[in-house]
């Protein structure tokens, strides 16, 4: 097992970045059947009703971390369904930032949204503060409304178009997020069309890899190949937009190859850019390790140079540096840095495993770094002249 990064390049423990708030914890008002969170026996908040964040812990998540992170603050909303919330939640969330932030201070609130509930009054509290919202959209009709279903298994589809037309007409900005499965993964030009067709110029893919008890990828888990597959085509449609269209996963390509710090935290060097704040302040290392065994302190109890500086965010960080050993031949390990631990850790609960998607990000490195590589170069040379 690699050692711990307990300090950074600096000689200091290794700031949180960013913070991912769940509001409402993992309740949602749809049963999409592919969510990780469904009947999640790891969840230590499953049995316990009424789980929405009081104002008492939202006031004091953004006063702590707004003197915690100091200059740039970053509040990113999630679930569940952060909405259930409901929107006087967020109009005070507003309030405290103005309260207690200081001159000087740039503070960034975004939030991921089916975009079930979205009308006129959400937007205007968007619309006010400069909101980005990432909405939840798996692609055409017949491709989301498989497995994207609300409590009595009804399609959600055109319900989510109603809520993009609603940001649409308030301005306010947007993109998508649109989770591969076996609905969509075969689809990447249809999927590309549909989301240029909404005027959506950001998008986000996520793939799909959920497994049984035995290991065993459930129904709608894809296959590397069909990922690499999917990226490679995306990747042609997309080049001739380049300068027009963002694709988060080719941003953070290019990122990497210029020597910055990609968007995503899954090619980062270790796991410990941001945390995840539960309802009752409850904080972890990672959205997909909600788990006591991983709980590292409370906001009503500690402070975030405290939670800093657990030795399970430690533990955890490293779990991206234990080494195997292809990534350790590999000509693209300086650009994936072993992938996701999530994807490494779920299908036999081993965080030493390859990534699942290893296969895939081979295949779009292998197409992909070259004329990235190329386009990078260009870009820094044509800044560097007079």
């Amino acid at each position: 097992m690699g050692a711990f990064p307990i300090l950074d390049g600096t000689g200091v423990t290794p700031r949180i970045g960013s913070l991912l708030i769940k509001p409402a914890s993992a309740v949602c008002n749809l049963d999409c059947s592919y969510c990780f969170y469904l009947d999640r026996e790891a969840d230590p908040y499953q049995a316990l009703p009424g789980r929405r964040m009081t104002l008492e812990t939202l006031e004091r998540l953004v006063d702590s971390f707004l003197f915690y992170s100091y200059p740039a603050s970053a509040f990113a909303f999630q679930g569940g369904e952060p909405t259930l919330a409901g929107p006087a939640f967020f109009e005070s969330l507003v309030e405290f930032q103005k309260r207690h932030g200081r001159n000087g201070q740039s503070v960034s609130n975004s939030m991921q949204t089916n975009g079930i509930l979205l009308d006129d009054a959400w937007c205007r509290i968007f619309k006010a503060t400069d909101w980005l919202i990432g909405i939840s959209i798996d692609g055409p009709e017949q491709a989301h409304d498989l497995y994207r279903v609300n409590k009595g298994g009804t399609g959600t589809w055109r319900k989510v178009i109603l809520g993009i037309e609603c940001l649409k007409k308030n301005g306010v900005e947007f993109n998508a997020l649109c989770v591969l499965s076996q609905a969509n993964v075969h689809q990447p030009r249809e999927l590309y069309r549909f989301f240029r067709s909404l005027g959506i110029d950001y998008i986000q893919y996520i793939p799909l890899s959920e497994f049984g008890a035995l290991g065993q990828p459930l129904p709608f888990t894809i296959t590397p190949e069909q990922y690499g597959r999917f990226l490679c085509e995306t990747f042609e449609l997309w080049w001739p937009d380049r300068k027009r269209v963002r694709i988060r996963y080719f941003d953070n390509i290019a990122e990497a190859l210029a020597g910055q710090k990609p968007g995503t935290c899954t090619m980062h060097e270790t796991c410990d850019s941001y945390v995840v704040v539960e309802y009752n302040g409850d904080v972890y290392p990672c959205d997909f390790f909600v788990e006591e065994g991983w709980k590292l302190g409370n906001v009503n109890e500690d402070s975030w140079s405290e939670i800093a500086r657990r030795q399970r965010r430690y533990k955890f960080a490293a779990t991206k540096t234990i080494p195997h050993p292809e990534c350790q031949v590999c000509e693209y390990q300086s650009i994936c840095h072993g992938g996701c631990p999530k994807h490494r850790h779920d299908q036999r609960g081993r965080f030493a495993d390859l990534d699942y998607f290893c296969r895939a990000y081979k295949m779009i490195f292998a197409k992909a770094v070259a004329p990235l590589r190329a386009e990078v170069k260009r870009i820094v040379e044509r800044r560097r002249q007079p």
